[in-house]
């Protein structure tokens, strides 16, 4: 079920406000150009600076809009056990097809409280969980034996999104978990890499402005038609540096924006992206073709 590009979707503002017009507009963008899946609520969706009530508003927005096109997997993890746990409910009560839960982030658990964290959090649920590593945000490192122990001991823990950068660590997931355990690319830069270990796709920020050749990526590797797909992941690469010229997701709200897809505005402490890079961005997006 969980396979492919699955978008890491942006959450447009208009005055600070979520603009609904503007997100059902980007997941009609997305679905019509062929991406297998779509994350409201993720880093990319700034759920940081989301209220509780604006990211359980974001989950059912996304739900209800997609209507069971592709699958819905919501992001509702936290530093906060109870908090995830209450997040992850309600999305299974709202139709979400699957959780995607961050790595605790500034409290620093342990391996060990890694572990006691996602197994309460699986017990508490029935909806299939993903797990996501990502060190230079969490500020600590999910093992792969970490994994590998909950990917045992929770049934519905059906993979990892592995964004530590490391194709060694990847490797020993499948590894210890074996070849059926969902394993997702986390970094753009690394989406063809990992297909060719095993992954079975990527959650993905560049997708919000190239759809289309993101989920060809993996068609055409999926349908073995190995140098077309590595031709695009070479096409794509100035983008995916493009998109990380800032934070995410400022760089790709700019290039959004320069779409006319949707305002460039983040929420505070992001700020917009400074001249010298929005003219490296449009660059790029010029070179590619999506804009004149």
């Amino acid at each position: 079920m969980i396979h492919g590009s699955i978008v890491a979707i942006v959450t447009p503002f208009n005055n600070g406000n979520i603009d609904d017009d503007a997100f059902k507009e980007l997941i009609e963008f997305q679905i019509e150009n062929g991406t297998h899946g779509i994350v409201p609520c993720g880093t990319t969706g700034e759920s940081p600076t989301l209220s509780h009530e604006e990211h359980e508003y974001v989950i059912e927005l996304t739900v209800k809009a997609v209507k069971k096109r592709i699958p819905v997997v919501a992001g509702t993890g936290s530093n906060s056990t109870l908090e995830a746990i209450r997040l992850t409910k309600f999305a299974e009560k709202v139709g979400a097809d699957a959780a995607l839960l961050v790595v605790p982030y500034y409290n620093k658990p342990t391996q060990e409280g890694l572990f006691l964290h996602f197994k309460k959090i699986a017990s508490e649920v029935e909806i299939p969980l993903l797990l996501y590593n990502i060190p230079g945000r969490s500020g600590i490192n999910m093992n792969p034996e970490t994994i590998a122990r909950l990917s045992r001991d929770c049934r519905n823990i059906i993979g990892v999104k592995e964004a530590s950068g490391s194709i060694q660590q990847a490797s020993k997931i499948l590894y210890l978990c074996g070849m059926d355990f969902v394993l997702l690319s986390g970094e753009d830069a690394l989406n063809f890499p990992l297909l060719s270990i095993g992954g079975k796709g990527f959650i993905t920020v560049a997708a919000n402005v190239a759809p289309r050749d993101v989920s060809e990526l993996y068609n055409m590797f999926i349908k073995g038609e190995i140098n077309q797909s590595r031709e695009l992941h070479y096409k794509l690469h100035p983008l995916n540096e493009a998109m990380f010229l800032e934070t995410n997701p400022i760089p790709v709200k700019a290039a959004l924006s320069l779409m006319g897809k949707v305002k460039s505005e983040c929420r505070l402490p992001l700020s917009r992206i400074n001249d010298i890079n929005l003219e490296k961005l449009k660059s790029t997006l010029q070179e590619y073709s999506l804009i004149n």
